[in-house]
C-alpha cells in the first residue's frame, strides 16, 4: 500500500463505500488506535491504507502525532 491517512471518526466501512475520493476495498485490521482499511485512490490509480482513528486517539496530541508519523 502506498500511503496512509488518518480520519478522526469511529466508523465501520464496507467494501464499495466511498470516503472522499477513495473507495474501500477491504478491512485490513484493527488495533489500539482504530481500524485500517485497504482502499483505492482513483486519481493516482493505486491502493492506499486508510486508518480510522478512535475518538480518544484523535483527541490525544501524542497519539495523533504518532499516527501522523506512521503516515
Amino acid at each position: 500500500m502506498a500511503s496512509t491517512i488518518g480520519v478522526a471518526a469511529p466508523m465501520s466501512l464496507t467494501p464499495g463505500t466511498r470516503l472522499g475520493p477513495f473507495e474501500i476495498v477491504s478491512s485490513h485490521g484493527e488495533g489500539g488506535m482504530g481500524a485500517v482499511y485497504r482502499a483505492r485512490d482513483p486519481k493516482l490509480n493505486r491502493e492506499v491504507a486508510i486508518k480510522v482513528l478512535l475518538p480518544a486517539v484523535a483527541n490525544d496530541a501524542d497519539r495523533l502525532t504518532r499516527c501522523q508519523r506512521e503516515a
